[in-house]
């Protein structure tokens, strides 16, 4: 795994990061630089940005005077937010009530970035929490939760951890789906007897509603394109195998 950026559509580029575990297991990350119109450019998540993957963003967003914002998706990654805030100071820095108590340095905008508010400011993209489990778990270990971002017009979908998806060359040689659930996902349920069915019930409407996903950029395993309607038919298979585990049926 190595440090890349990938134009996954048009106006819409996914930077596969590093994160290692322990210095030495390296498990990857993600950010996406999203451009919305020629001056306006927003990222959905943080990641410290060096070398050519560097110079790039700053040459598509003029040394990052165009980037108006960046949404931070996911509660628990929080690794590179302060760094971000510093190479973009211009920039509105969105993101959960855990972001605002991990890293304080950061000056956060008080509109979350779950709210409806951040939603109606970007019509451009469309925002889904999954239902059944938590956004932001109490137990520290459990990562499951996050804010799923579809951008349509590239057909492409960033999702941190909820979704998982295994390397092409993984997935010919085993028997893996081509997207899967987080591994923890049952710890994050909530603590009521419908929410397996209203999480499968979530994912089957990911699976209509955004069936125009192209490419879907997962953030600790791998980016993987769809031919029409690949996405929809993968995902529905994914829930179908996880609803009799999660809900017991």
């Amino acid at each position: 795994m190595a440090e890349e950026i990938v134009e996954a559509g048009k106006d819409f580029w996914n930077i596969r990061g590093d994160l290692r575990i322990a210095g030495i297991v390296n498990i990857g990350t993600q950010c996406s630089l999203v451009r919305l119109s020629e001056d306006r450019f927003i990222f959905l998540d943080s990641y410290t940005l060096t070398g050519d993957i560097r110079e790039r963003v700053m040459a598509l967003t003029d040394q990052g005077r165009k980037v108006e914002a960046v949404l931070n998706v996911h509660p628990f990654h929080t690794l590179h937010c302060a760094r971000m805030a510093k190479d973009f100071p211009g920039a509105t820095f969105h993101g959960s009530s855990r972001h605002v108590r991990v890293v304080p340095q950061v000056a956060w905008s008080p509109e979350a970035v779950e709210s409806e508010a951040v939603a109606d400011r970007y019509p451009q993209l469309a925002f889904s929490l999954p239902d059944g489990i938590d956004y932001i778990s109490k137990d520290e270990n459990v990562h499951a939760g996050s804010l799923l971002v579809f951008h349509g017009s590239s057909g492409t979908l960033h999702v941190d951890d909820t979704f998982n998806v295994l390397p092409g060359l993984i997935r010919k040689v085993l028997p893996v789906p081509q997207i899967a659930f987080h591994p923890m996902l049952k710890a994050a349920l909530h603590d009521t007897p419908d929410a397996g069915a209203r999480f499968c019930n979530w994912a089957d409407r990911i699976a209509t509603e955004w069936s125009g996903t192209r490419t879907l950029c997962a953030a600790h395993s791998a980016l993987s394109r769809f031919d029409e309607g690949e996405f929809s038919k993968a995902l529905r298979a994914t829930t179908r195998k996880a609803r009799a585990k999660l809900t017991g049926a």
